[in-house]
């Protein structure tokens, strides 16, 4: 929405609504009641979710060619019914991009910004720095999941000659009820080709954090010990890049790798993650079927040994078509000590339709090793239901299968809804005690975009 284009001002309006209908069946495979005797815990669960986020943002030219730019929004956000995670009839509104920045020319085509408060920034793929805020719970919206800005945000980015250096200085928007109190800073470098290709390197640093890590029993036998305030100094280190348009046979063919290191000296941490992901579009064929296969995993803690071999997921982008490790099972098991194949087909019928289905076979890293439960390192879930499990005997936990359909009703108006089922596998069934009924569901949602 342009409300002024002049040669000294662009000033635009936006605003973005969403609304998502969800109903799930045996939610996390009925463990509520089988792995904990919590017979408090209905495992059937139906809500609804709202959002709203209205905002402006300015541009004002100068005469040099530069120019000051900022941004004020704000999430108000609502579930009614009680969701997945027990949270009922509640929401919130909370700021979200509201920062000022300063936008330059020097040395050529070289371009530097700096922009101070709360803005959205991911990097990379979104393996580790992506969603900065939270959702759900008291907040409301736990599937929408509209907030993504970082609380806090200093933001320097140098960008010429394909190439692009990101340095940041963050705190992400955590929940009131969950505030770890986390402090980051770090810098991305980043190159991008002509035809889809890029490759980049990301550096993180955890200033401070009293985010706590489960570290398992020796030998894995007996309960996993909790370490307190274990994020803080944590670094990390994550290459990423992708290779797009070769030539030939080859030309629709698209290869990605990230991979990431991370260690702790203050703890003894050491720890890795990573995936290797290849797409083929078979464009000239009806509907241009798009054939994908991934293989991710990330490390888990080695019960036969003393240091920490768990991977912190950090901030990633847990949507499925990014870095949820299988559909339903990313709402149990976050990115540490899990594995996955991954196939994909995504089909266009016409322009505006789209349809994926996606499937996933998920299996423990580690056998006896903690698997965390709910969104990222959340240390409580709900009624009964540890939010950590000493481990499996048996690597298989689960084969996710996910129907997807999108419409862009508009340019200005999008349509989503997908079914979707969780197979418990040998893993997850000993767990429950020897039986484990499939966990199902599907949803609907709008959204408007302006």
């Amino acid at each position: 929405m342009l409300f002024i284009d002049s040669k000294a001002w662009t000033v635009r309006g936006h605003f973005q609504l969403g609304v998502n209908a969800v109903a799930e069946r045996n939610l996390f495979w009925d463990l509520g009641e089988s792995a904990t005797g919590n017979t408090e815990f209905n495992a059937d669960k139906e809500w609804l979710e709202f959002y709203a986020e209205p905002g402006i943002s300015f541009e004002r030219h100068l005469a040099s060619g530069s120019a000051w730019f900022g941004k004020v929004s704000a999430v108000g956000s609502y579930t009614a019914g009680t969701d997945a995670f027990d949270a009922s009839n509640i929401g919130s509104v909370t700021a979200e991009e509201v920062y000022l920045g300063y936008r330059t020319k020097f040395a050529g085509d070289w371009d530097i910004e700096v922009s101070l408060g709360p803005r959205v920034l991911k990097l990379g793929t979104g393996m580790l720095i992506a969603n900065g805020g939270s959702d759900g719970f008291e907040r409301g919206a736990l599937k929408l999941g509209p907030r993504e800005a970082w609380e806090k945000a200093a933001i320097v980015q140098l960008t010429g000659g394909g190439f692009k250096t990101t340095a940041f200085y963050m705190a992400p928007n955590e929940m009131p009820s969950n505030d770890t109190k986390n402090l980051l800073n770090g810098v991305d470098l980043r190159w991008d080709g002509k035809h889809g290709d890029y490759s980049g390197l990301t550096y993180i640093h955890v200033l401070k954090s009293e985010a706590a890590y489960p570290k398992a029993a020796p030998g894995g036998v007996g309960a996993p010990t909790i370490i307190p305030d274990a994020r803080a100094k944590l670094n990390a280190l994550n290459f990423y890049g992708k290779m797009d348009g070769l030539s030939g046979a080859l030309s629709n063919l698209s290869l990605a790798l990230d991979i990431a290191y991370e260690w702790n000296d203050r703890i003894d941490l050491r720890a890795w993650g990573g995936r290797v992901k290849l797409e083929y579009a078979f464009t000239s064929q009806p509907w241009q079927p798009t054939l994908g296969y991934s293989f991710q995993t990330f490390s888990g803690d080695d019960p036969d040994t003393t240091r920490i071999e768990r991977f912190d997921p950090l901030y990633y982008d847990g949507s499925p078509s990014t870095w949820a490790t299988g559909s339903k099972s990313a709402m149990v098991f976050i990115n540490s000590n899990v594995l996955s194949h991954n196939l994909s087909l995504r089909v266009t019928p016409t322009v505006r339709d789209t349809v994926t289905l996606r499937y996933s076979h998920v299996r423990a890293n580690e056998l006896r090793s903690p698997l965390q439960f709910g969104q990222a390192t959340r240390l409580d879930f709900s009624d009964g239901l540890s939010t950590v499990v000493s481990g499996v005997t048996n690597a298989h936990l689960s084969d996710d299968v996910f129907i997807e359909y999108n419409r862009i009703v508009t340019p200005n108006i999008y349509l989503t809804a997908g079914l979707s089922i969780s197979i418990p596998g040998a893993g997850i069934i000993s767990a429950a005690g020897g039986n484990a009924p499939d966990w199902k569901g599907g949803f609907i949602n709008v959204v408007f975009n302006y």
